[in-house]
């Protein structure tokens, strides 16, 4: 009677939601994983985050390539791949796995996907068409950002921002530099094998995924629903309040005007070969210590996070981005190595924020549903950015002015800022976040 009497009392203190039912306001997860395992998620995890980032900008490079061999201006290019990567919209299908099977399959599914459209570049494009609909395909899975998720859900809220970018940072290990002068000028293979590489790299991330456990945070829910506590929903249909649709908007918005700025970025490989006549391997030496400088980006945005708070970090590296895009230019030729890597340490330092905030903001719950379709919402960034891209090349042939239509799109994430005032997340568990946001 005394047990029954205790449960009475603990649920009238519990507060109700504006729905009318028990708020699910809960303690933080007590349940910790080891120090050994966080390691191997991190690694692990990074892992797929360089399958990500690699098959998403290594286009940097083969741009040019792409274009000299189906005989297609870049413009040209630009345009049809807006058109291509409209099935983007759909992105919310492979995010929402996470909510119904789980992290660990859905990862699965996200490595197989991106390995064998890579492989498909290599051996089924012999026209451009067919090289569109791989790459359409391809792209299409690095849209998710689906591996920080685990890392988010079993980080411990005091390092949750490091750990996570300390994943991002480790996709951004730069071999968008590396494999294609090897590939291509070393080994002598096919311009088409800078895509079909990650193929190859798949294999040996696909027996490191034997290890993953699912994520605890998962596991609760899962255990919950089992009890009938909470329905298992699809894609977050019926399931998502408010809240999430104001945080989605908010995320969508800055993701968005992010992912237009990043498909104008992607074309300074054609800045550099094309237009400043640098050598592929020229650029390469350029790309690697841009790259480097945006894993220093990265690494120093989620210092940042941890020790002043997730809105310094947007508003300064949003600022510092649009003024170093703006300036490219008009650099003289000699000077534009020096000048890519501002560039390439503030568009990571902007995405920082990105993978910390999104993913965290969201509940557990329908997290895997909140992220798709916010990734959904910022998908007009992939049909606005290649048709942007193909505008201003008309217009601004020698891409001066291109760059900085590039950086003024980086002050909208400063204006969302100041109309939706989201909540500070810094050093919160997502138990807390989930009912203070």
């Amino acid at each position: 009677m005394n047990n029954y009497l205790t449960i009475f009392l603990l649920l009238k203190e519990i507060p109700r939601s504006s729905g009318g039912i028990l708020n699910t306001y809960k303690q933080p997860l007590t349940i910790s994983r080891s120090r050994n395992y966080l390691i191997y998620l991190i690694i692990f995890m990074g892992l797929v985050a360089i399958m990500d980032q690699y098959l998403s900008s290594v286009k940097m490079t083969a741009l040019p390539y792409i274009c000299q061999n189906y005989n297609i201006s870049t413009a040209d290019f630009e345009w049809w791949e807006g058109w291509y990567l409209i099935p983007t919209f759909f992105i919310f299908l492979l995010n929402g796995l996470n909510d119904i099977i789980g992290r660990k399959l859905s990862i699965l599914i996200l490595i197989l996907m991106m390995g064998f459209s890579s492989i498909a570049i290599v051996l089924y494009t012999s026209t451009f068409h067919l090289f569109m609909f791989f790459y359409a395909i391809m792209t299409f899975t690095t849209v998710s950002n689906m591996w920080s998720i685990p890392i988010s859900e079993e980080s411990p809220a005091q390092k949750r921002a490091k750990q996570v970018a300390l994943v991002y940072v480790i996709g951004l290990i730069p071999l968008q530099a590396i494999f294609p002068p090897f590939l291509i000028n070393t080994l002598g293979l096919d311009w088409k094998w800078m895509y079909g590489v990650m193929f190859i790299f798949m294999i040996p991330v696909l027996v490191i995924w034997l290890f993953m456990k699912e994520t605890l945070r998962y596991n609760a829910i899962k255990e919950e629903r089992g009890k009938g506590i909470k329905k298992l929903h699809y894609f977050g249909l019926g399931s998502i309040n408010k809240k999430d649709i104001r945080y989605i908007i908010l995320s969508a918005s800055i993701w968005g005007s992010w992912l237009v700025t990043s498909f104008l970025f992607y074309m300074a490989g054609s800045f550099f070969m094309d237009i400043h006549g640098y050598s592929l391997t020229e650029w390469s030496i350029v790309l690697l210590i841009t790259l480097i400088a945006t894993m220093i980006g990265g690494v120093t945005g989620g210092w940042v996070m941890e020790k002043i708070g997730r809105g310094v970090v947007l508003t300064f590296g949003c600022i510092g981005l649009a003024i170093s895009l703006s300036v490219l230019g008009f650099v003289p030729r000699n000077f534009l190595p020096f000048a890519a890597p501002f560039a390439g340490f503030f568009i990571s330092f902007v995405y920082s924020w990105i993978v910390v905030y999104i993913p965290e903001i969201f509940p557990t719950e329908r997290r895997g549903s909140c992220m798709g379709w916010t990734t959904t919402f910022a998908r007009f960034s992939y049909i606005l950015g290649p048709f942007t891209a193909s505008w201003l090349l008309r217009i601004f042939p020698v891409m001066d002015w291109f760059w900085v239509a590039a950086g003024l799109i980086m002050l909208t994430p400063i204006m969302v800022v100041m109309i939706f005032k989201p909540h500070e997340t810094k050093s919160e568990e997502l138990e807390i976040i989930e009912t203070e946001r």
